[in-house]
């Protein structure tokens, strides 16, 4: 169907320079990130490799019945490893967005570990003054009523002090959970596969960066060469209507000659005739 759009070559170059110049975009500052101290020279020298490997395949796809075989091999060696090298930055990239959308994830849910031990401690605290003061007063005899309530007036405020810090501690829970809550709106869907899947978020995460990197930069470099191959079917269609057509004048040309030759339109004389005057 699409071959019969008008315009379907310049779609396809359309398509090739779009996927191209993505992959181009993410390789290029993935490696700026993994080469942090010279971002802009990185930038630089990546840029030329992407641009350089799709000439370098365009021209493969075009020259190969006439290139040299050294330097058939070298170009395609080239391609190839750029092709992994791109992919490599387009990993480095989607890791490094990853990370950032998951490190103030990560650092909330560790302190809300942290907060949650620290309330188990208290609560444990709490039961064990209880447990003493009761144990302080049971010693003493029935009679000794004032000794009793001393222990109480100076156990109160231990346990206050503890039920205080308590219901601190609960408070900050609650606000860490509301935020996570908030914060895990940006790795949710990550984290509802890992559920699904019965794994960790990483390990998702991990798995479809590989099959993006596995299809991206061979897309890209695959729509070059089908553009270069329309291009190609072009020129070669513009050949061989222009071939016909030359063809045909020839044929016109040829029979022109033949009638103007023919016996019947020859006025010169011929040998043995006799001229009437």
């Amino acid at each position: 169907m699409l071959e019969r759009f008008k315009n379907f070559k310049l779609l396809i170059g359309i398509s090739a320079l779009t996927v191209a110049g993505s992959a181009a975009f993410f390789s290029v500052f993935g490696l700026s990130k993994l080469f942090s101290g010279a971002q802009t020279s990185v930038i630089i020298m990546a840029g030329s490799l992407e641009f350089t490997k799709l000439v370098a395949a365009s021209f493969l796809y075009q020259y190969w019945y006439r290139a040299s075989k050294i330097l058939k091999t070298y170009l395609g060696i080239g391609v190839v490893t750029l092709v992994l090298i791109t992919s490599a930055g387009i990993f480095g990239y989607l890791s490094n967005a990853y990370q950032g959308a998951t490190i103030e994830f990560e650092k909330q849910s560790t302190t809300l570990l942290y907060k949650e031990d620290r309330l188990s401690q208290l609560e444990e605290d709490k039961v064990y003054l209880k447990a003493e003061l009761e144990q302080a007063i049971a010693a003493l005899p029935d009679n000794y009523i004032t000794a009793k309530r001393n222990l109480r007036e100076d156990y109160n405020p231990k346990v206050l002090a503890v039920n205080d810090e308590i219901l601190k501690i609960k408070q900050e829970i609650g606000d860490l959970k509301v935020t996570l809550v908030q914060t895990g709106v940006d790795v949710g869907p990550a984290i509802y596969l890992a559920r699904v899947f019965g794994t960790d978020v990483d390990t998702v995460v991990k798995f479809f960066i590989f099959i993006l990197i596995f299809v991206f930069d061979p897309m890209a470099l695959a729509m070059v060469l089908a553009w270069n191959t329309a291009l190609g079917r072009r020129s070669f269609e513009v050949y061989e209507e222009g071939d016909k057509k030359e063809k045909e004048k020839g044929d016109k040309n040829k029979k022109e000659r033949k009638v103007l030759t023919s016996p019947e339109f020859d006025d010169r004389p011929r040998k043995g005739s006799v001229k009437i005057v």
